[in-house]
């Protein structure tokens, strides 16, 4: 088994977000109940220090149940090489840990140029790596920052030190450019996908107003809404979780929750042998994810999506 294969190794179908876990609208016990929930059920987390006191709460959670700490993907890099360091050790400090599974690259500004030229920052990743700070790395891509991961994966300065692409993946978002996503087909790299459930079920994005964080989610819901009903599949966590998983790329899926019950589903939608959807919804999905990528996705303002 490669390097690269061994940092995927083990990885769970299901991936705890942790997003909720900072907000401190929800009473901190609700929030340290479902962490320690999820940790119970022994899958990957994903987190990052700009979710409120997400990691003091994790800290706190891990230093309780040590034999429970699970693997973490957390979010490092921002606009230079010099910030790549600085931002996994504000993460694992609080966190009372050593070092983690994988290092979620999201590059901007300089370090986004660096890395489409092969530049220094390829150095300083091994650097990281060999100290034990991470085990690895998946490059996080947005339509538009998805431009450089392409350059750098056709000039093939990714192979040996990238093991993945993260990249919001559910029937109402592809956030890969659709360059970039042929690309990834092409070269059959894995995918972690993010925002499982799209933020939330299918039919309050339709029909319950305000519910969708932007009013395109409301529009593409009413695209989506018609082929979740022809599917037949009982609930929309376990038809996005299928979903996520009917793409041979694709490794995991991340989604994000501050309820036990809400995570149960997730649990429950990722467990055992996870069924496909059938094909023709499958590529009914696709062929929208490729035009809203055209019409919308390329044209929106960075983080306006």
């Amino acid at each position: 088994m490669s390097e690269i294969a061994l940092a995927l190794r083990g990885i769970t179908p299901y991936i705890y977000g942790t997003t909720r876990l900072g907000d401190a609208k929800i009473p901190r016990a609700g929030r340290m109940k479902v962490a320690q929930a999820a940790m119970q059920a022994g899958v990957w987390f994903h987190t990052a220090r700009m979710y409120g006191d997400a990691l003091e709460l994790l800290g706190e959670a891990f230093a309780q149940q040590p034999e429970r700490v699970p693997k973490l993907i957390i979010k490092i890099g921002w606009n230079s090489i010099h910030q790549l360091r600085g931002s996994i050790e504000e993460v694992i400090r609080p966190l009372g840990l050593g070092g983690v599974q994988l290092g979620q690259l999201c590059l901007s500004g300089d370090l986004a140029e660096d890395f489409a030229r092969g530049g220094d920052c390829f150095k300083v990743f091994r650097e990281l790596k060999d100290e034990g700070l991470v085990q690895g790395y998946v490059v996080e891509a947005f339509p538009w920052t998805s431009e450089p991961s392409v350059r750098a994966l056709r000039a093939g300065y990714t192979e040996g030190i990238i093991d993945g692409f993260i990249f919001y993946l559910n029937p109402l978002q592809r956030f890969a450019s659709n360059e970039l996503w042929q690309e990834l087909i092409d070269r059959q790299q894995p995918v972690i996908s993010m925002r499982t459930v799209s933020g939330g079920p299918v039919l309050r994005l339709r029909d319950e107003p305000g519910f969708a964080w932007k009013e395109y989610l409301q529009k593409r819901a009413v695209e989506v809404a018609p082929i979740f009903g022809r599917s037949g599949v009982a609930s929309w966590t376990e038809f996005c979780v299928r979903f996520a998983h009917s793409f041979p790329l694709v490794r995991a899926t991340v989604g994000s929750t501050s309820k036990v019950d809400n995570l149960d589903e997730f649990l429950t939608a990722a467990q055992g042998e996870i069924a496909p959807l059938p094909g023709e919804i499958v590529r009914e999905i696709e062929m929208l994810h490729a035009r809203w990528s055209d019409e919308t996705d390329m044209h929106a303002e960075p983080w306006t999506m």
